[in-house]
């Protein structure tokens, strides 16, 4: 260490009591966080690219300052994907610190990264009041049953107004209007429920009837519309 001269000229002041960090709540527990290994928590946090092309949706599990678990899902973007593949790979056992400092591929993950550490590190997790935490694996459980992004797309403009092409229920196939052209319900195929289907060994159209549904009031529409077509 090295000291200037007129440090090196100052008389010695003694500190007063040393108390440490404010502690933060973790997994239902008061911490006094002082090494990387004192975190633990499960949060998420979104990120953007600097011309903010697309975004990634970051979840992570981290005990014990190693990050257990990680899902990652980008929008917008077709080279994220990519990105959004080598990063899960990147990010699982690392340290938290380690993860902030590695290049994630893509500046949405990256940011998204960037915002993560800080919700963790100061203790504003999703799980900094269960007791114990949350198991790993638990992020599959915001994707539903189908293991799909809850994506929502839709297209309007003035001149024809708006179109539902996906919904979170799923892929949307026909709008449903009532007597003025307004939408009143729309008929969507869950894409997570068909692939099942499929693999069980139903053929495409048999498995395609089976996942559709719809919503609102679709039974009732005074005409329908395939939102892509027409």
């Amino acid at each position: 260490m090295i000291y200037t001269t007129e440090v090196q000229h100052m008389c010695p002041v003694a500190k007063g009591a040393y108390h440490g960090p404010a502690p933060i709540p973790e997994e239902g527990k008061w911490v006094q966080a002082k090494e990387i290994s004192d975190i633990s928590g499960f949060t998420h946090g979104i990120g953007w690219c600097a011309p903010q092309q697309g975004a990634c949706k970051l979840t992570l599990n981290v005990k014990n300052g190693v990050i257990e678990e990680a899902l990652v899902e980008t929008i917008g973007c077709s080279g994220m994907t990519h990105s959004a593949a080598m990063a899960s790979e990147i990010l699982i056992g690392k340290t938290i610190l380690e993860a902030l400092n590695t290049d994630l591929v893509c500046d949405a993950i990256n940011t998204a990264m960037r915002e993560l550490f800080l919700q963790i590190v100061y203790g504003r997790t999703q799980s900094a009041f269960s007791e114990g935490g949350l198991a790993v694996g638990a992020g599959l459980e915001d994707l539903g049953k189908g293991l799909r992004s809850q994506v929502g797309t839709m297209f309007a403009t003035k001149e024809k107004g708006p179109r539902y092409l996906e919904m979170a229920e799923g892929y949307v196939t026909r709008l449903a209007l009532n007597k003025d052209d307004e939408i009143v319900g729309y008929e969507f195929i869950s894409l997570g429920k068909m692939m099942d289907f499929i693999k069980k060994g139903d053929d495409a159209n048999t498995a395609l009837e089976k996942a559709k549904s719809h919503y609102g009031q679709f039974d009732n529409a005074a005409k329908y519309i395939d939102p892509r077509q027409e």
